[in-house]
C-alpha cells in the first residue's frame, strides 16, 4: 500500500509540472513531436494548450488522490 502513495503522490506531481509547464509557461517542446507538427501546420497551439491543461488538471487530480490516500489510510 505504501509503494500505491508514493507512486500515486510522485505521478501526479510529474504530471502537474509538465502539465504546468506546457500551458502556463508555453513549454511546447515537452511534447513529443509537436515542433516538427506545429512547422508542418498539421498541429496548432492550441493542440499544445489543450495537451497541457489535461495534464496538468489530471495530475492535480492524481495528486489529490494520492494525498487523500496518505492522511486517511
Amino acid at each position: 500500500m505504501m509503494l500505491l502513495k508514493i507512486l500515486a503522490v510522485g505521478l501526479g506531481l510529474t504530471s502537474s509540472v509538465f502539465g504546468y509547464l506546457i500551458f502556463f509557461q508555453k513549454k511546447y517542446s515537452l511534447i513529443n513531436g509537436f515542433e516538427e507538427d506545429f512547422k508542418s501546420g498539421r498541429k496548432d497551439e492550441n493542440y499544445a494548450r489543450r495537451v497541457g491543461i489535461i495534464e496538468f488538471v489530471l495530475g492535480i487530480s492524481i495528486l489529490i488522490a494520492g494525498m487523500a490516500l496518505v492522511i486517511f489510510d
